[in-house]
């Protein structure tokens, strides 16, 4: 692709994991193409956590869920307007493969790349590109991620790219502090280590351990774990920025696989995942950045939801991984 300014569409609209893991290409974009105009089409709920972003020329919040749920004829023709209406691309990139996001990728106005119809994680949406790439589906996400945005840039693509990646949110000033974080919610039951696994790993901690909570069940949680274990404490509620620069502040982050627990590896702090349904293929596994995984054996094409063997993760065992971190 010509080296001249140009103008890039990423498209990857939710959900909150996605999206960080999908952040670090900014950086990558931008040596390649250093003056390049980059917008991302995103879900509202998660354009927080990319709002103002250096690396981003403009976040566009496309309300996709606030339609569904109000069924409004009137947003949807205005979302749709505002697609069509957006300056002309030189290329627009479907990071996420639904059918959905590429439904939006579609409406902009320009050439549009994808996964092909083998390795979308949705078919279907394949028949929305103008050009593809094959990457496997069982691929690591975030490879998948940073593949599909470097073939589509004509960017030569190596782990490199990853492994030396800068902190991908903005940072501040202050030192790490002697904490640790314990990400216990998930979007999905099965993805949930038990609260009271969570009590006896607190107290297996040498660091005073910080509850982080997003919802009310979660809330409920995490008062019980905090009433079970002297050493655990309920962080403050926090908007998504807030939560970056909290996790960045951390000595380690351990937590379900789930969004908060991936800003860890996204700012390059020390942490653990835990699996149960899922597994390590949902993170980039560094010296500092590792995941524990139930016994289960996982067929990532068919994520059995009902699979909470994470309950068979020993508390012991994250302790002697969380000491060895620290």
């Amino acid at each position: 692709m010509n080296s001249a300014k140009i103008r890039i569409a990423i498209v990857r609209l939710s959900a909150l994991g996605d999206i960080i893991n999908t952040a670090v290409v900014l950086q990558i974009i931008r040596k390649y193409y250093p003056d390049a105009v980059i917008d991302w089409y995103v879900e509202e709920a998660f354009a927080p956590i990319i709002n103002n972003h250096p690396l981003l020329n403009e976040v566009i919040a496309v309300p996709m869920k606030r339609i569904k749920k109000t069924k409004s004829v009137t947003l949807l023709r205005e979302t749709i307007r505002n697609l069509r209406s957006r300056h002309p691309y030189h290329q627009i990139i479907d990071a996420q493969g639904l059918l959905k996001s590429a439904i939006v990728a579609s409406m902009l106005p320009g050439k549009v790349h994808g996964f092909d119809r083998a390795s979308a994680r949705e078919g279907l949406a394949a028949w929305f590109y103008d050009t593809t790439s094959h990457i496997p589906y069982e691929t690591s996400v975030i490879r998948r991620n940073v593949m599909i945005i470097t073939e589509a840039l004509d960017i030569p693509f190596s782990d490199t790219l990853i492994e030396q990646k800068t902190p991908v949110f903005s940072r501040g000033s202050d030192p790490y502090e002697n904490k640790i974080s314990l990400v216990i919610g998930a979007s999905w039951p099965s993805k949930c280590y038990p609260k009271e696994h969570f009590a006896t790993l607190c107290d297996l901690l040498p660091y005073p351990c910080y509850l982080i909570w997003g919802s009310e069940r979660e809330y409920d949680d995490a008062q019980w774990i905090a009433q079970h274990s002297s050493n655990a404490h309920l962080a403050p509620k926090m908007s998504l920025s807030t939560l970056v620069s909290f996790i960045d502040h951390c000595a380690l982050i351990i937590g379900n696989d789930t969004g908060p627990t991936h800003i860890a590896w996204a700012m390059n702090r020390p942490s653990i995942t835990l699996f149960g349904p899922t597994t390590e293929r949902m993170i980039y596994p560094t010296p500092i950045n590792i995941g524990i995984k139930s016994p289960s054996e996982v067929d990532i094409f068919h994520i059995n939801r009902n699979d909470f063997s994470i309950n068979q993760i020993d508390p012991h065992l994250i302790a002697a991984k969380a000491k060895e971190l620290l």
